[in-house]
C-alpha cells in the first residue's frame, strides 16, 4: 500500500500519530469530568473535606460575638459564654459562663498569646465587668469592675490597656495575667481616649482632640507619652469620623470619615516616632478594599473591582513604610471573604452559592499562588455566612454566629 504521493508509509510515524491523536482523545474525554470533579471537591489532591464540626447553636445575640485560636485550641465567645474545642477532633474542651446570668457584651479582637479580655454585665445593663480568660483550659484568671464600663480595652505584650475614662478621662493599663494596675495616662487637656492598641514596644490610642482625631503613642513600661500626631496633618481628621487601630506595632489605623465627598477613607500607618509613612487609601487602582490584614511591615487587602460583566475580586499586599502595591492577583469573578496570614501564608476563602466554595493560599512574599482547592461541602449555605477563620496545620476553621447555625467547621486537605 502507498500514500496518494506515491511513498511508503511510515509505520513509526502512523504510530506517533495514533498515540497523539489517542491522547488527544483522552484529553477530551477525560478532560470535562476532570474539570467537574476538581471543583466538587471528590478530587484527591485538589480538595478539602470536613474534619468535624460542632453542634448547632441555640438563639443568638449580636452581643459579646468573639472567636480566637491559642495553641491547638479555638474558642468562641457568644453572648451566653465561652467554649473552647480541640482543634484536631472537635471536642468540647471547656465552657466558661459568666456569673449570676450575666451576658458577655464585648471581646477584644485578638488574644495575647492564650490570654483574652472579655466583658460581661447584667441584661439590658452597663458592660461593667472585665475578666482575663485562659484559653488553654477556660479558667478566669481575675475580674474587675469599672465604674464607666466597657469602653475601648486592647490586649498585648503582657498589657490590658482601658481607655474607659476610668484615670480621670486617660488610660490605664494592668497587667494581663494578675489585673494588677500598672500605670495611668493623662491624654491632652481636651481630648478623650478612643480605640487603644498595645504590644511589647508600643501602646498607642485614638483621641478625640475637640474637632479632630489625633493618634498617641506611650510607653508600655510607664504610660508615658512619647508623641502626639494627627491622623493627616494637612487636613486634619474629623473627631467624629470612625477611626479603629488595627495594629500597635507598627501603629496602623483605619479611618473612615463621614463627610461626603471628600472625607478620608484609608488605612494609615506610623513610624516608631509617629511619622506618617504609608497611606493605602479604601479606593484606587487595584478597586474597592474591602477587607484588610496586618502582618509584619505589610497590609493584605481583598478588593473588589469593576470586570466587563460583574465586579471581579482580587488579594493585594501593600507596602506600610510607603503605601506601594508589593503585588497583587485577581481571582475573577470571585466572592472572596475573610483573610488569614500564617506562617508567610495568606488563605482566602471564595464563596459561590451555586458551584461551591473554595480555598486559595498565596505565597506573602510573592503573590505566587500555592494552592486552590474545591470544599466537598458547602462553608456557606444559604442560610449561614462565616464571621472568622483560622488556618492550623493543614486545615481551615471556619467560625459562625447565628440561631441554629453551626458556630465551627474544620476542613481538612484530601
Amino acid at each position: 500500500m502507498t500514500n496518494r504521493d506515491g511513498t511508503r508509509p511510515n509505520p513509526i510515524k502512523q504510530v506517533f500519530h495514533g498515540v497523539i491523536a489517542l491522547a488527544v482523545v483522552l484529553g477530551v474525554v477525560l478532560g470535562i469530568p476532570f474539570v467537574f470533579l476538581r471543583d466538587s471537591g471528590y478530587l484527591p489532591w485538589f480538595s478539602m473535606t470536613t474534619a468535624w464540626e460542632a453542634p448547632h447553636d441555640r438563639v443568638a445575640s449580636t452581643q459579646g460575638n468573639g472567636a480566637w485560636l491559642a495553641g491547638d485550641t479555638v474558642a468562641r465567645s457568644r453572648f451566653d459564654g465561652v467554649t473552647g474545642y480541640d482543634v484536631r477532633s472537635g471536642e468540647k474542651r471547656w465552657e466558661y459562663v459568666p456569673p449570676r446570668r450575666a451576658d458577655v457584651c464585648a471581646t477584644t479582637a485578638r488574644a495575647d498569646g492564650p490570654l483574652v479580655l472579655i466583658g460581661y454585665g447584667e441584661k439590658d445593663g452597663p458592660c461593667a465587668t472585665l475578666a482575663v480568660l485562659d484559653l488553654t483550659d477556660g479558667r478566669e484568671l481575675w475580674h474587675t469592675t469599672t465604674k464607666t464600663g466597657y469602653g475601648s480595652a486592647a490586649v498585648g505584650g503582657g498589657l490590658v490597656v482601658l481607655g474607659d475614662g476610668g484615670a480621670r478621662g486617660g488610660l490605664r493599663a494592668l497587667d494581663l495575667r494578675t489585673g494588677a494596675p500598672r500605670w495611668t495616662a493623662a491624654v491632652p487637656e481636651g481630648c478623650t481616649p478612643g480605640d487603644v492598641g498595645t504590644a511589647r514596644k508600643q501602646v498607642v490610642a485614638l483621641l478625640r482632640c475637640g474637632e479632630e482625631t489625633k493618634l498617641a503613642g506611650l510607653d508600655p513600661a510607664d504610660g508615658r507619652a512619647r508623641w502626639t500626631v494627627p491622623l493627616d496633618a494637612r487636613r486634619g481628621v474629623a473627631a467624629d469620623a470612625t477611626a479603629s487601630v488595627l495594629s500597635a506595632d507598627p501603629a496602623v489605623v483605619s479611618v473612615a470619615e463621614e463627610k461626603s465627598g471628600d472625607g478620608m477613607r484609608a488605612t494609615l500607618a506610623f513610624g516608631p516616632d509617629g511619622r506618617p509613612q504609608g497611606r493605602i487609601d479604601d479606593v484606587g487602582d487595584y478597586g474597592s478594599v474591602e477587607e484588610v490584614e496586618v502582618e509584619g511591615d505589610r497590609l493584605f487587602a481583598i478588593a473588589s473591582y469593576e470586570g466587563s460583566q460583574s465586579t471581579w475580586e482580587r488579594l493585594v499586599a501593600f507596602d506600610l513604610a510607603t503605601g506601594d502595591q508589593l503585588w497583587r492577583t485577581d481571582l475573577g469573578n470571585a466572592d472572596l471573604d475573610e483573610i488569614d496570614v500564617t506562617d508567610g501564608r495568606v488563605t482566602t476563602l471564595d464563596f459561590d452559592r451555586k458551584y461551591g466554595d473554595s480555598l486559595h493560599v498565596f505565597d506573602a512574599a510573592t503573590g505566587d499562588e500555592e494552592d486552590d482547592r474545591a470544599f466537598r461541602d458547602h462553608v456557606v449555605g444559604y442560610a449561614d455566612e462565616v464571621g472568622d477563620m483560622f488556618t492550623y496545620e493543614d486545615g481551615v476553621i471556619a467560625v459562625r454566629w447565628g440561631s441554629g447555625e453551626r458556630p465551627l467547621s474544620a476542613y481538612e486537605r484530601w
